[in-house]
C-alpha cells in the first residue's frame, strides 16, 4: 500500500514536522507521498489530488484539528469502500488517538503504518448556520467551544495544558443559558453551560470526558453540563478521570441524531476547530472510515 500524507507545517516546530514525518516513514520502509499544506483550505485540494491518483490510504500529520480538516476533505468524495485515515501526531492535542492507546510520538506512530490493522469507525455530522461539518472525535457547544479560542491565544510551549487553561479563562466570562435538546425522542430543556457530542472518549488535552463513548455503536455520547458556573469546580476534577457521569450537574444521552436549540451567540467547535455559532443538529454515519491503528 502507498500512503498519501498531508502535513500541517504549523504543528510542532515550524519547518521540522514534514521532514520528521518523511524520515520516520522512510525509516520503516513505508511507501508514501508527502504533501505540505499552505493553509487549512489547501488541505481539501491536497486530498482531492490524492483521490485523483487513486489513493485510498491517507495520513494526517498534525493534531486533531488537522485530522478534522483531512476527514472533511475525504468525506467530500464518494467512496465505494471507506477510505483509511491515519494520524501521525504532531500537534499539542492529538486526543483522538488516546481512545486507542496509540503512541503520541510521530516517530513511534509511523511504525503502525507498516501493518494492515484498521478499525472501522463512525463519523459524526453536524449542521448549522455554518453549513455542514464532519466530526471525528467530538463537537461542543458552549463554554468548551469558547475555550478553543482562548487556548489558541496561549503560548504553544505549554502544550496540552493550553486546553484546560483556556477552559478556566473562558468560564469566568461565560454564563449559563437556556437550551433545548432533543436526542432520539429524549428531551432536556433548561439551563446549561456546555453540551458535548462525543464520538471518541478523550479531548480537551487528555480529559476522559466520554468514558462510555464507542466508535462503532452508531450513536453520539451526549452530555449536558448544567450551570451555574460554580458547579464546574466540582465537576471538572472528575472529568479528567472520567468519573463525572453521576454528578448532579451532568445529564447524559446516547442518540443517533439530535437537535440543539441554544443562544445564537453560543460558539460551536468540532475536533478543536471553531466552526460557527448558534443552534445545530447532528447525526452519525456508521462505519464511514477505516482508522489506522
Amino acid at each position: 500500500m502507498s500512503w498519501w500524507v498531508v502535513v500541517n507545517p504549523w504543528s510542532g516546530r515550524r519547518g521540522e514536522v514534514a521532514r520528521r514525518a518523511s524520515d520516520a516513514l522512510a525509516a520503516h520502509g513505508v511507501d508514501h507521498t508527502t504533501r505540505v499544506s499552505e493553509s487549512p483550505q489547501h488541505i481539501r485540494a491536497l486530498v482531492a489530488e490524492g483521490r485523483t491518483v487513486g489513493a485510498t490510504d491517507f495520513a494526517s500529520v498534525g493534531g486533531d484539528g488537522t485530522a478534522h480538516l483531512v476527514l472533511n476533505a475525504l468525506m467530500a468524495h464518494g467512496w465505494e469502500e471507506p477510505p483509511t485515515l491515519a494520524i501521525l501526531p504532531a500537534g499539542s492535542g492529538s486526543d483522538f488517538i488516546r481512545t486507542f492507546g496509540l503512541p503520541r510520538r510521530l516517530e513511534d506512530m509511523a511504525a503502525h503504518l507498516t501493518t494492515d490493522d484498521r478499525y472501522r469507525c463512525d463519523v459524526g455530522v453536524i449542521a448549522g448556520s455554518f453549513g455542514e461539518r464532519y466530526v471525528l472525535n467530538v463537537a461542543d457547544a458552549g463554554v468548551a467551544a469558547a475555550s478553543v479560542t482562548a487556548a489558541d491565544r496561549l503560548p504553544r510551549f505549554i502544550g496540552a495544558l493550553r486546553y484546560p487553561a483556556g477552559f478556566w479563562l473562558s468560564l469566568a466570562r461565560f454564563p449559563s443559558a437556556g437550551i433545548e435538546l432533543e436526542a432520539d425522542g429524549r428531551h432536556y430543556s433548561g439551563p446549561a453551560i456546555n453540551v458535548v457530542f462525543a464520538n471518541g472518549q478523550f479531548f480537551g488535552g487528555g480529559m476522559n470526558v466520554a468514558p462510555r463513548a464507542m466508535l462503532v455503536d452508531g450513536e453520539f455520547d451526549i452530555q449536558v453540563f448544567i450551570g451555574p458556573r460554580r458547579r464546574a469546580f466540582s465537576v471538572m476534577p472528575r472529568v479528567i478521570r472520567g468519573l463525572h457521569l453521576n454528578h448532579p450537574a451532568v445529564r447524559r444521552f446516547s442518540a443517533t441524531s439530535f437537535t440543539l436549540r441554544c443562544p445564537d451567540g453560543w460558539p460551536i467547535e468540532a475536533d478543536g476547530e471553531l466552526v460557527g455559532t448558534g443552534s445545530i443538529e447532528g447525526r452519525v454515519l456508521r462505519g464511514a472510515i477505516d482508522f489506522k491503528i
